[in-house]
């Protein structure tokens, strides 16, 4: 396990509370605003009168965004503190999913979901900061807290959006907005948290910044270990947006309802919701992850074949299926914590890896995109998703190898 450092700011009973409280409502925020869309997204297809091409575009947005603003989280941090970093991001948020509810056309709408999307790239980022900072002696009961909260936040948002719609008159417009209350909760409690706590924050600040732990660790660009854990996080980050941004219109045009598409997604995500706390603890089990990769592998090339050969009859099963595989996220990133040996190993993996592997997912949900509307079928974007889940599987096996980024390094430096 990494080594954290143990000085930190004194923290009262009542501002842990607070702070805690404020973690899992931000990290509620983390991502309705792409599943609500997945589950609205043929309306909005209609009334905006996009194509295949602009809806991938729209698909694709979330993984790019993500890494684009990853690397800037931590320098953000850095000058102004996280807490305040995480109240604009969570400003971003709602200001992002308000305004693409009455953006007028197509480009605005691109524009506002960027917006939003970006204020989510600070939060992934900054969580895991924020646990560390302030409760280094309860890493796994904050870290546990706050990754069911991103999966309830996924799963729950998928599962009620068109219910949610429904209720709200059929306006997909009024159904997307209506994700807002919660990034404006979000947004008021890490006000109050960062006002109430400026002299503890500040001295947090003083300790971070007075920091010289990594300093030797070289560039992850040149590391071997770090390019398998990106390229294993980006292959499980392009299938998971994809299935968050198409799988509802997937099951839809195959013969389901529009709702009980939404609840296929929800399964999905939902499933990732225990697993969450699973797969973390059977990955650090074992010195080498290779096994957990291959079950989670051919699962999701089980479910392919599913939703090839019985897509409406089994729709549940293929889920459940995919939910599992999905489980490659949670997997990832405990990977990042056990493939460096200090806690600034662990940064550095986290930012490149993170970066670069959302990087690598942006073209996944583009391109389904483009191959639904020029092919006129599912078949063909089905099939590149079965070829993404074979190159995570083959990538992870040779990102779980027991080995970290600093032996590496030492390796290069000889």
């Amino acid at each position: 396990m990494p080594d954290f450092p143990k000085n930190h700011a004194t923290l009262s009973k009542g501002f842990g509370a607070l702070l805690i409280l404020a973690i899992i409502l931000a990290s509620l925020n983390l991502r309705p605003a792409v599943t609500s869309l997945g589950s609205l997204l043929d309306l909005v297809i209609e009334d905006l009168q996009m194509n295949g091409f602009v809806a991938g575009m729209i698909t694709g947005i979330p993984p790019l965004c993500f890494a684009l603003m990853g690397p800037l989280a931590p320098r953000l941090a850095g000058k102004r503190g996280p807490e305040l970093v995480v109240a604009a991001a969570m400003a971003a948020v709602l200001l992002g999913i308000a305004l693409r509810a009455v953006a007028p056309g197509t480009g605005v709408f691109l524009l506002c979901t960027a917006l939003a999307l970006a204020g989510i790239a600070v939060g992934n980022i900054l969580m895991p900061v924020l646990v560390k900072r302030w409760f280094p002696g309860k890493i796994g009961i904050v870290t546990g807290a706050y990754t069911t909260a991103v999966a309830l936040g996924a799963s729950g948002v998928a599962g009620i959006a068109v219910p949610v719609n429904q209720m709200l008159g059929g306006n997909w417009r009024l159904g997307l907005g209506f994700w807002a209350i919660l990034a404006l909760l979000a947004l008021v409690l890490w006000l109050l948290v960062y006002f109430g706590m400026r002299n503890q924050i500040a001295a947090q600040q003083q300790l971070a910044g007075s920091s010289t732990d990594g300093a030797g660790i070289g560039p992850m660009r040149k590391n071997a270990t770090a390019w398998w854990v990106a390229l294993f996080f980006g292959g499980q980050s392009a299938v998971a947006y994809i299935f968050m941004g198409w799988l509802p219109k997937i099951f839809i045009d195959f013969g389901v309802s529009p709702a009980f598409a939404g609840s296929l997604l929800a399964i999905l995500l939902g499933v990732g919701v225990p697993l969450s706390f699973v797969m973390p603890a059977l990955a650090a089990k074992f010195s080498n992850q290779t096994p957990l990769v291959i079950f989670n592998g051919v699962v999701g090339i089980i479910a392919i074949i599913g939703m090839l050969l019985a897509p409406v009859q089994g729709a549940v099963l293929w889920a459940v299926l995919l939910g599992i595989c999905g489980s490659n996220f949670p997997l990832a990133l405990t990977m990042i914590g056990l493939k460096a040996r200090t806690a600034a190993g662990v940064s550095k993996l986290s930012t490149f890896g993170q970066s670069a592997g959302y990087l690598m997912a942006f073209p996944g949900p583009f391109l389904v995109g483009v191959l639904h509307e020029t092919s006129g079928s599912w078949v063909a974007p089905i099939w590149l998703i079965a070829g993404l889940i074979v190159f995570q599987t083959l990538v992870g096996i040779m990102a779980g190898r027991p080995r970290y980024i600093e032996d590496t390094q030492l390796r290069e430096v000889r």
